[in-house]
């Protein structure tokens, strides 16, 4: 009779049936006796987490290893259309995750990554074999569903005493994915043949099998146990009115984060959209692996870094070390910027400080400024809003860029243009960050919260 009573725990009960953005059905096995924190488990949920959302890469980032030499289309460069058109839908499928992400019960998050996934595929094969007008029109139908997949796979880790480690994992993802996706499709076409065309539609085919396995493991993940609900606040799912709530409460800071965030997304999805044009600007050609090198060597720094604010249990101070560390990153973006156009770095050093200067507070926002932010307040949250919010607006911000006559993605243009943007992304974050550090330090310490 005992053990019976132990099992029985009505905070449980209820949180299965609210279906929280974090959450599985609870199994009062696994949350009484701590199991969902236990090592296997939880690499095997970093592993899986990091897998799916890998494989996702396959089928969103390929065809910018292609150049589309001296093709246009509506007036732009063939290249620079497509890669707008794709971001058109990844914006439009920001925009539209911030309802959805943060409402989506638990039980439907599997099978809506699937479906998505699925759906991007075709739109890759449309991609392949449609009349050239149609062709970014194929794009932006892929890029439709992807912009949901990271909140999916992202309410797996929140509310945590891990979170930030495993979401480290899943950062670290897409960091690596790009470049090795990036190098089997330059492969595609220069070893096998393949066109520039059908050459997404086959990397994203070779993704699909291990996709499935990491999805079958991350659908067994537990949810967070009494101890996580205790230090990082239960997660659930929001309303519209907790929505507004949370951003009238701390939209001062918040606004200050996203601005960070929108200068922050535009420069990094500057290196990663048009990293061929970039190497091609510091001298270096044909080289299909120096993409997954290079970008290899900064998700191991990246990720052992953000995974070390798992060791700060005080939320408030996690904020205030992390925005710390991400002014310092910037100013290495600013330094190797300010290096390469001197002639004081190596391309390959260059585009590996840079990078880590802007994945580390890139990946920081996504493992820990938002995750601390919601841990520290008494307002009602969940990690899918925020981050939905900042990526709307960030991709958003991205696309406008796209559309300015500076940005002709010719490599002999491309370097001096994102030589420039490092280095005023560099000057306002740091200056931003130094605000939002202030109003939150203020603000989070206030008794009313």
């Amino acid at each position: 009779m005992l053990r019976r009573i132990t099992h029985f725990d009505p905070a449980h009960r209820s949180q299965s049936r609210a279906g929280g953005l974090g959450h599985h059905r609870l199994g009062d096995r696994t949350t009484v006796n701590g199991n969902a924190n236990s090592a296997p488990r939880l690499l095997a949920t970093a592993v899986a987490a990091f897998g799916v959302y890998f494989c996702m890469y396959a089928f969103r980032k390929p065809f910018t290893a292609g150049t589309f030499a001296d093709q246009e289309l509506f007036g732009f460069g063939l290249k620079t259309a497509l890669v707008v058109a794709q971001l058109l839908g990844y914006v439009v499928s920001k925009f539209i995750g911030v309802k959805i992400i943060s409402e989506m019960p638990s039980r439907y998050r599997v099978v809506t990554i699937a479906g998505l996934i699925g759906f991007s595929e075709l739109a890759l094969v449309g991609f392949a074999y449609a009349p050239m007008p149609i062709k970014p029109m194929m794009l932006f139908f892929n890029g439709l569903p992807l912009g949901m997949i990271f909140g999916l796979v992202l309410g797996f880790l929140e509310g945590r005493k891990q979170t930030e480690a495993l979401s480290a994992a899943l950062c670290a993802s897409f960091i690596v994915s790009s470049g090795v996706v990036k190098s089997v499709g330059r492969w595609l076409i220069a070893d096998v043949g393949v066109s520039e065309f059908q050459m997404p539609m086959w990397v994203g085919l070779i993704f699909l099998p291990p996709l499935f396995v990491a999805l079958a493991v991350l659908q067994s993940t537990p949810p967070p146990d009494q101890d996580d609900r205790r230090l990082r606040r239960e997660r659930n799912v929001m309303t519209g009115q907790q929505r507004k709530d949370f951003f009238l409460r701390y939209w001062p800071g918040l606004c200050l984060l996203f601005f960070v965030y929108i200068a922050l997304t535009i420069a990094r999805t500057v290196r990663d959209d048009f990293a061929v044009e970039i190497w091609q600007g510091l001298g270096i050609d044909q080289q299909p692996s120096i993409h997954a090198t290079s970008e290899t060597i900064v998700a191991v720094i990246i990720t052992a870094l953000s995974g070390m604010a798992a060791c700060f249990r005080d939320n408030i101070l996690a904020m205030r070390i992390t925005t710390l560390a991400m002014m310092t990153a910037f100013v290495v973006v600013s330094a190797s910027a300010m290096g390469i156009r001197y002639g004081l770095l190596s391309p390959i050093v260059f585009m590996v400080a840079c990078g880590v200067g802007l994945y580390v507070p890139y990946v920081l926002f996504h493992t820990t400024v938002f995750e601390r932010l919601i841990a520290a307040s008494k307002v009602p949250s969940n990690l899918g809003f925020l981050i939905y919010i900042a990526d709307s607006l960030g991709y958003l911000g991205y696309a406008v860029v796209m559309l300015l006559p500076i940005s002709s993605g010719q490599p002999h243009e491309t370097l001096p243009f994102f030589g420039s943007l490092l280095i005023t992304v560099a000057v306002v974050s740091i200056a931003a960050l130094a605000m939002a550090n202030g109003y939150f330090r203020r603000t989070l310490a206030e008794p009313s919260l």
